[in-house]
């Protein structure tokens, strides 16, 4: 009984010990000029930057750091989870007390220049009663 016991504990010891499978997906990484139509606001000029966060990413699916640097809004830091040519996203303007946070969803491309771009939908339920809006972007 004691040899079964030692049996299952290596084995369970060394599911946990071997490594995780090395990312594989398309490394989205970089800075995009962006513009976007919000639902609330109107027309926006922005800056994103998307950081891949490899000890977070595995296989096809990769973690990033987001930040978004809208004209005249603010930056908004968030998070971001591909998989193959799309990517969730979560973002909120870093100032306290305006509900202006949300998630996104992207649909990345290159252009014929061989740079990524996105389309992406975001949505935000608890700004100014709920808001929607859609964004365009160039990686540089």
């Amino acid at each position: 009984m004691k040899k079964l016991i030692w049996i299952i504990a290596a084995l369970i010891v060394t599911s946990y010990a071997q490594a995780k499978p090395a990312f594989t997906g398309q490394d989205y990484s970089g800075v995009y000029d962006c513009s976007g139509e919000d639902a609330k606001e109107g027309k926006y000029k922005g800056t994103v930057t998307l950081t891949l966060k490899q000890e977070q990413s595995t296989g096809q699916y990769g973690a990033y750091y987001f930040k978004l640097e809208a004209q005249g809004f603010g930056v908004y830091p968030g998070e971001a989870a591909a998989d193959g040519d799309k990517m969730a996203i979560h973002f909120a303007l870093n100032q306290p007390n305006t509900n202006d946070a949300g998630t996104g969803i992207a649909t990345f491309k290159k252009n014929s220049q061989g740079k990524h771009t996105f389309h992406k939908f975001y949505y935000e339920s608890a700004y100014k009663g709920g808001n929607y809006g859609f964004e365009d972007c160039v990686q540089r």
